[in-house]
């Protein structure tokens, strides 16, 4: 195999090497796809986006040191194959695809989800059609893969979100987002203090609507999400990885945009929510018009979920989604204690350029 050593002009310093199986195709979008231990979803993954190949395509699927098959499932698709030395998280990994990348449009992607039929030919035409804007995102479709409760609750969730957010988005979203590779390289890449799947994309996202580009919400740009959710991942991705680092994002950017589910009406539940225990000491009637205001603000909410999978299912969500709020309370408060504590951002990369070993 050839081996890739960064050369002095590339800034992704915790790159020391990678190895690569064939070369980059001339292209015009390049699919990007970080992996780690994903054996029992990459499968489905793959089958999806060849399904949706055309001519002017390539596939590259990162491995980020798994300790399972996904270098042998990658490589059997017919992939482009890139084995990181170092396990570095989904943010390394993805910066790495994208230098290594042909196409003039990237489109990343979870191992964990499938795209549709026509995703790569929505993602080209959407930024072929449209010089105004750097990139755009997409959502889940309405029918999660997995059938428990949980995942359909989150997935549609987060669907419902996505289907209701300024279509000029404020944040990028590597589930299913596509951005030019000039915009990539001026952005910097994907932030790599990160070292888990959290908060990078979103990072991302910031900076390059501070840098004045834009970012298109195309919630008909679909993917299907294969995650199987449980409590304790949920709220261990919710309060650990998403809102506590969000918070602290939002302060050291000096901005909270009212958009997906930092809404106005949803800070304002949050408040209300998190408000009601102590109102039930006291006032245990004005505890109870705070959780009622709070179920009347998500009514739309409430009304899709029966919509897509019943009134019982619905009925269901309904303590499950005041939970988030309270939890997101809580980790809005840790997350300002933390920034109080530390209050220096952490280091991101300002340029990248493609180092000359890639594709030898």
């Amino acid at each position: 195999m050839a081996r890739w050593r960064p050369g002095e002009h590339c800034m992704i310093g915790c790159l020391s090497s990678v190895t690569h199986d064939t070369k980059p195709l001339n292209c015009s979008v390049s699919v990007v796809i970080p992996v780690f231990n994903g054996a029992s979803t990459l499968p489905a993954c793959l089958d999806a986006v060849f399904r949706a190949a055309n001519a002017s395509f390539e596939c590259i699927v990162v491995d980020d040191v798994s300790t399972d098959d996904s270098i042998q499932i990658a490589r059997r698709t017919g992939a482009r194959v890139i084995e990181a030395v170092k396990h570095g998280g989904p943010a390394r990994a993805r910066n790495i695809g994208a230098l290594a990348a042909s196409g003039t449009i990237l489109l990343f992607i979870d191992a964990d989800v499938c795209v549709q039929e026509d995703t790569i030919d929505r993602v080209s035409r959407a930024l072929s059609e449209d010089n105004s804007i750097q990139a755009v995102i997409g959502s889940y479709d309405f029918e999660p893969a997995e059938p428990n409760f949980l995942s359909q609750y989150k997935n549609l969730l987060h669907s419902f979100v996505h289907h209701h957010g300024r279509s000029e988005a404020s944040t990028f979203w590597t589930g299913c987002g596509a951005i030019r590779r000039s915009s990539f390289l001026e952005a910097g890449g994907f932030p790599e203090h990160w070292k888990r799947p959290s908060v990078e994309d979103i990072e991302f996202g910031a900076s390059i609507c501070r840098a004045g580009g834009r970012i298109r919400l195309a919630p008909d740009l679909q993917v299907k999400h294969l995650k199987r959710w449980n409590l304790a991942g949920l709220l261990r991705t919710d309060i650990f990885d998403r809102a506590i680092p969000w918070t602290i994002l939002m302060l050291r950017n000096g901005a909270m945009p009212n958009d997906l589910n930092l809404r106005m009406e949803q800070r304002f539940c949050v408040a209300l929510v998190c408000a009601a225990p102590a109102l039930a000491v006291r006032f245990p009637g004005l505890s109870c018009l705070a959780i009622f205001l709070a179920i009347l603000l998500n009514a739309s909410l409430y009304r899709f979920f029966a919509r897509q999978r019943g009134g019982w299912f619905a009925l269901r969500t309904v303590p499950l989604h005041l939970l988030y709020f309270f939890y997101s309370g809580l980790a809005m408060a840790i997350g300002i204690a933390l920034y109080a504590v530390k209050t220096q951002p952490a280091a991101k990369t300002e340029h990248l350029t493609i180092p000359p070993e890639i594709g030898v």
